[in-house]
C-alpha cells in the first residue's frame, strides 16, 4: 500500500515522565491510561493520566515499595476496572484505581522479578472464570484465580535443570468455559503452549532468538493466528488452526525494525491489522492476508497449514529510544498510547482503519 494514501500514524500529545516506563494501559471505557514503571531508588512508580483539551495530564501518582515491570486489565470486571501487576520482588498485585493506597489483593507468586502478565476473561472477552498468567526471571509460568493466593497451575523447571528466564506470556483460545490456553516464551527461544482444561503441555518448538512479546490475534475465539516478536529485528505469525504431526504449525517470518521487536499487539477491531514496535524508536503497521486455502494435504494424508501475506501499511519513527509498550483503545478505533525509555509517554492516532 502506499505510505500515503493508506493509514497515517499521527502523534497527538505526549508527556514527560520522571520516571523509567515499562508499561502503559488505557483504562477501559475512560480517557485515561495508567502508566507503570521504577524510580530512580528501584521503587515502583503507578501514575494515572488522563487525556484532556488535547493533552496528557497527570491525576495521580502513587510509590510502591518494589519496582513494576508489567501490568494488565484482562482479568477485571468493567464496572471495576482493577490493574494486576507483577514487581521487581516477585509479587503479583491487584490494585482498585479509585484507591491506590495499598493492593486489594497480593501475593508472593515469583522468588524473582516478574517479567511478564496477562489476563483473560475480564472486560468481556473470553469465556470462564477470570484468570492471570505471570512468568518470571526464574523460570516458572502460574496460572492465578484472583480469588486465591495459590495458583491454579505452575510451569516449572526440572529440578537440577538450568531455569531459562520467562520473558513473554498470553492467553488465547478461551472460547468457552472450559477450553483455555497459555503460550509461553523464553530467553533461549523456546516457545511453549499449555492447554489448562488438559492440564499438559501440548506443543513446543524453538524460534532461534529470544521471545519478548506473544499475542493471539483474539483470545475468545479458537486459536486462530499467534504473533511472536523476538530480538534479532525479526517477528512470526504462526497459524494455529492446523497442526501437522512433523511440521507442527506453519509459520512466517520477517524482518522488522533493524533492531528488537518488542512488542506486537492487535488491533482490536480487527484482528489482522496489528503494529510493531521496534527498539529503533519505529512503529510498524502491518496487515494479515489470508491464502486461498487454509491448509492444504502432504501427500500422506495428513493436513498442514498454508501461511498468507504481510503487508507493511506504514512505519514511523516516535523516538530516538525504544518503544518498550503499547496499548490500543478498545473504545476509540485508531487511539493508541505507547511508552519509551526516554522517559515519554505518548498518545498517537492512526487513520483510515475503517478501510482495511
Amino acid at each position: 500500500m502506499d505510505s500515503t494514501s493508506g493509514p497515517q500514524l499521527i502523534e497527538y500529545a505526549s508527556q514527560s515522565l520522571n520516571f523509567t516506563p515499562f508499561e502503559t494501559r488505557w483504562i477501559p471505557c475512560s480517557p485515561r491510561l495508567v502508566c507503570l514503571g521504577t524510580n530512580a531508588r528501584n521503587t515502583g512508580a503507578m501514575a494515572i493520566y488522563e487525556l484532556r483539551d488535547g493533552k496528557i495530564k497527570e491525576n495521580t501518582k502513587v510509590t510502591t515499595p518494589a519496582g513494576i515491570k508489567c501490568g494488565t486489565f484482562g482479568a477485571s470486571f468493567y464496572e471495576k476496572r482493577q490493574i494486576a501487576t507483577g514487581d521487581y520482588s516477585g509479587k503479583l498485585n491487584i490494585w482498585d484505581l479509585s484507591s491506590l493506597t495499598k493492593p486489594v489483593f497480593t501475593t508472593k507468586a515469583h522468588s524473582s522479578i516478574i517479567n511478564c502478565i496477562d489476563g483473560v476473561g475480564g472486560l468481556n472477552i473470553g469465556n470462564g472464570a477470570p484468570e492471570l498468567v505471570t512468568g518470571s526471571r526464574d523460570g516458572c509460568v502460574r496460572v492465578w484465580d484472583p480469588r486465591q493466593t495459590t495458583p491454579v497451575c505452575s510451569i516449572e523447571p526440572a529440578k537440577g535443570e538450568d531455569p531459562r528466564e520467562c520473558w513473554a506470556v498470553a492467553f488465547g483460545n478461551s472460547y468457552n468455559d472450559s477450553e483455555r490456553a497459555v503460550a509461553c516464551g523464553y530467553d533461549n527461544g523456546d516457545l511453549k503452549m499449555l492447554d489448562l482444561r488438559m492440564q499438559k503441555l501440548v506443543w513446543e518448538c524453538n524460534v532461534n532468538n529470544g521471545i519478548v512479546g506473544l499475542q493471539f490475534d483474539r483470545k475468545d475465539i479458537e486459536m486462530n493466528k499467534l504473533l511472536v516478536t523476538t530480538l534479532e529485528s525479526r517477528f512470526r505469525v504462526f497459524d494455529m488452526r492446523t497442526y501437522h504431526p512433523t511440521l507442527q504449525y506453519s509459520n512466517l517470518i520477517k524482518k522488522a525494525h533493524k533492531s528488537t521487536v518488542w512488542v506486537g499487539t492487535h488491533l482490536p477491531q480487527n484482528r489482522d491489522v496489528f503494529m510493531t514496535l521496534g527498539g529503533n524508536g519505529t512503529l510498524n503497521l502491518w496487515k494479515y492476508r489470508y491464502p486461498a486455502k487454509r491448509k492444504i494435504d502432504d501427500g500422506k494424508g495428513n493436513k498442514k497449514g498454508v501461511m498468507g501475506s504481510l503487508e507493511l501499511l506504514n512505519s514511523k519513527r516516535f523516538s530516538e529510544q525504544p518503544i518498550i509498550s503499547f496499548d490500543w483503545s478498545m473504545d476509540k478505533q485508531g487511539l493508541c498510547a505507547m511508552c519509551s525509555l526516554d522517559q515519554q509517554l505518548r498518545v498517537a492516532i492512526v487513520t483510515k482503519l475503517q478501510k482495511l
